[in-house]
């Protein structure tokens, strides 16, 4: 492959990526979640009790981008903060009642747009497409930490 044709891999990939967060944004206007805080939620969901640094991690942002994010599902009431019990100073974030339930609706809209994807490329080319960027993920991630700069991963489950 030439270095056009690297190059080529890399455009795509970035206009597939700007493709797929619109698509994601459309998908979730309705619920008035944007796509960040439909990761934010997930992870809090997934993780009860999870600190803003961890999440910071898992999520590759900031601990600064996760403290705003957190203000604003805070006062919609979808997640609340405690202190640790054994160290004060130390937050822990939980998804509240209503936060699942809209949680559970920003789901459906991901599936939703996960059949629209399986749709255009077919259950084949869905299916191929995550292990391909399952491999990438893998490849560039092994790389990184080769030199020396690890960083957090989250996988959703495998489909059945």
């Amino acid at each position: 492959m030439n270095d056009q044709g690297f190059n080529r891999v890399i455009w795509a990939e970035r206009r597939a990526h700007r493709a797929l967060s619109s698509a994601k944004e459309r998908q979730l206007r309705p619920l008035e979640l944007s796509s960040a805080h439909y990761s934010l939620l997930a992870a809090i969901s997934g993780n009860p009790g999870a600190m803003g640094a961890e999440l910071a991690r898992e999520l590759s942002v900031t601990p600064q981008n996760i403290a705003g994010l957190t203000a604003r599902l805070e006062r919609r009431g979808l997640i609340e903060r405690q202190p640790n019990a054994r160290h004060r100073n130390v937050v822990e974030m939980w998804v509240t009642v209503k936060g699942e339930e809209l949680l559970a609706e920003a789901d459906a809209a991901m599936i939703e747009l996960e059949r629209t994807i399986a749709r255009i490329l077919g259950a084949d080319g869905s299916e191929r497409l995550r292990r391909l960027l399952e491999d990438l993920a893998d490849g560039l991630e092994g790389e990184n930490r080769q030199g020396g700069r690890v960083r957090g991963r989250t996988r959703p489950p495998a489909p059945n």
